[in-house]
């Protein structure tokens, strides 16, 4: 079976740098925040070229904790769109606030900006912008509607850490950018893990209280917090893995060009090498079901990201009732993403390009 994610031979390629790493933090003993921590905070804020990363849990926290920065609490409204991985709404759910769903672009699946003045209302306390599949969504026009109304706005980073937008990086777009570390993504780790990033020196300072139970000093707790601490030993992994982070990136855009020259007969991303970290290679498929047991069959594995829109998710679905976002519920009816990572072997794409083409024909 061709690997749809290949983390095994990233590790090979940093193994001796990675376990020296670990094995420095264990002998240190600083298992919880630890300097690894700062030295991984300091890297990434320079990358993104921003003045502070906050290293939190996860990206799950990353987006939770610029929330209650906020005060977003019951009968606050926040603007999301209704394509997505489910933390984005989970997060406003967990607040008691109320999630108000926007329709994507039905090119770049992100949150279409054309629809977003007239969901804000007196009730909107922020807005979160999912740059989804590596794609950075439209936060030129994102930014200056939030800003006319007076709304700060996160960009959910997650799967775009790495990607560009006019020339800023992903996550230095907006008000904070929130990132996930988790092992599948752009920048992962071997765990969980995640990052807030902001230029707002005040939002900073309480989202750093926030990550470890509000306190703003030892057993002095100025707010009410979260347990959002990173460990020390992803944050030491992080920092080997950044070394190699930008080749990488490259290699997923040339994997990226490739499968697009080569597919015929499906709806394949629209590329701008300036602006896509490649997060997933997704197409579209009217026949999706039918083509992943074909694919299948030929040892080739896919996944679905994501095979419903947030509002239908059982958890919620009850008190989001006739939302009209047609282009969120198609796109989740006919995505597949085919194997996508940097050591993806020219061999073993040029098999997936060669299946999908004799299944087009049929």
């Amino acid at each position: 079976m061709i690997p749809f994610i290949d983390l095994k031979s990233q590790y090979e390629r940093v193994q001796t740098q990675v376990t020296k790493r670990i094995h420095d933090v264990l002998e240190s003993g600083h298992y919880i925040m630890g300097p690894e921590v700062k030295e991984m905070e300091d890297l990434l804020a320079k990358y993104v070229g921003v003045n502070h990363c906050i290293a939190v849990s996860s990206g799950t926290d990353a987006l939770l904790i610029p929330l209650m920065a906020w005060g977003v609490s019951p009968g606050d409204e926040v603007i999301i769109p209704n394509f997505s991985f489910f933390a984005t709404a989970e997060v406003v759910e967990l607040l008691g606030a109320k999630c108000v769903f926007v329709d994507i672009d039905p090119v770049t699946y992100n949150l279409d900006a054309k629809m977003l003045e007239a969901k804000i209302s007196s009730k909107t306390k922020a807005i979160i912008a999912v740059s989804l599949y590596g794609r950075c969504a439209d936060f030129d026009s994102i930014n200056k509607i939030a800003s006319r109304h007076g709304i700060p706005v996160i960009e959910d980073g997650a799967q775009s850490f790495g990607a560009t937008l006019g020339g800023k990086k992903s996550c230095g777009l907006s008000t904070v950018g929130a990132t996930s570390f988790f092992p599948s993504k752009p920048l992962g780790c071997y765990g969980d893990g995640g990052a807030c990033f902001t230029n707002d020196n005040k939002l900073a300072m309480e989202m750093r209280e926030i990550r470890i139970h509000g306190q703003s000093k030892r057993y002095q707790h100025t707010r009410i917090g979260i347990n959002g601490r990173m460990d020390t030993i992803q944050a030491a992994i992080l920092i080997e893995k950044m070394s190699i982070f930008d080749d990488e990136l490259k290699a997923r855009r040339e994997i990226a060009e490739r499968y697009n020259q080569g597919i015929k007969s499906f709806t394949t991303p629209k590329l701008d090498f300036d602006t896509h970290a490649m997060a997933q290679y997704t197409i579209e498929s009217d026949s999706r079901d039918e083509l992943i047991a074909y694919l299948n069959k030929h040892d080739i594995p896919t996944a679905i990201h994501y095979p419903g829109t947030l509002s239908e998710q059982l958890a919620i679905s009850d008190r989001y009732k006739e939302l009209n976002t047609p282009h969120a519920h198609k796109a989740s009816r006919k995505v597949l993403s085919l194997p996508m990572s940097p050591y993806l072997k020219l061999t073993d794409q040029q098999k997936i390009i060669d299946v999908l083409n004799a299944y087009g024909e049929k």
